[in-house]
């Protein structure tokens, strides 16, 4: 039966009462709105949303659709993810130097002073892991950034020692290894920062 024809029959109106078209416009926008509704209940997963507003992305969602992640407390802007794949600290200093994101070319490999404020071990974001970088795993870093490995700090002197530090997001501790032409980068990263250097 039609929406007009129960309408009748609930108000039984003349054929010019001006009543009509409003109640009838009223009506189908109550019966979408609640059909909308029943639709969005119906399938699991998915976000009902208002007024034709697209449901909100998760945190690791955004930070992967912008590229970058902004560090609330310090204004540090973070690559979303590491280079992804293994690099030795010289290479891990060259990528940040040659980086173009996000309309800056002043991107620079990371310090530890940078890296240890954005650990959080309450923290899980999406990563990769494993001996062929192809493990799906969580780490415990701020603003959901994707990382695949533990990352290099840059530091100064990084040319004449023979050691060089990295922080590991999964343990939430700095380290150091050997590094130089006969030490593997083996699970090392670069990951990307730019703002003001502490």
């Amino acid at each position: 039966m039609g929406l007009s024809k129960v309408l009748n029959q609930i108000y039984p109106w003349s054929m010019h009462d001006f009543r009509k078209p409003i109640l009838l416009a009223f009506a189908a926008l109550t019966f979408l709105g609640t059909a909308d509704a029943a639709r969005a209940q119906t399938q699991p997963g998915t976000a009902a949303t208002v007024a034709g507003t697209p449901s909100s992305t998760g945190p690791a969602q955004e930070t992967q659709a912008l590229g970058y992640w902004v560090d609330p407390a310090t204004g540090l802007m973070w690559a979303a993810r590491d280079n992804g794949r293994d690099v030795s600290l010289k290479s891990a200093v060259k990528y940040c130097r040659n980086l173009r994101l996000a309309g800056y070319a002043d991107w620079r490999l990371a310090n530890m002073v940078e890296l240890q404020p954005i650990f959080d071990r309450t923290a899980r974001a999406p990563g990769l892991t494993g001996p062929h970088d192809d493990d799906l795993t969580t780490w415990h870093v701020k603003g959901s950034l994707f990382l695949t490995g533990y990352e290099w700090a840059y530091d100064p002197g990084w040319l004449s020692s023979g050691y060089h530090s990295y922080f590991d997001f999964g343990q939430g501790k700095p380290n150091d290894q050997e590094s130089g032409f006969l030490y593997s980068p083996s699970f090392m990263r670069a990951l990307c920062v730019r703002g003001s250097e502490k």
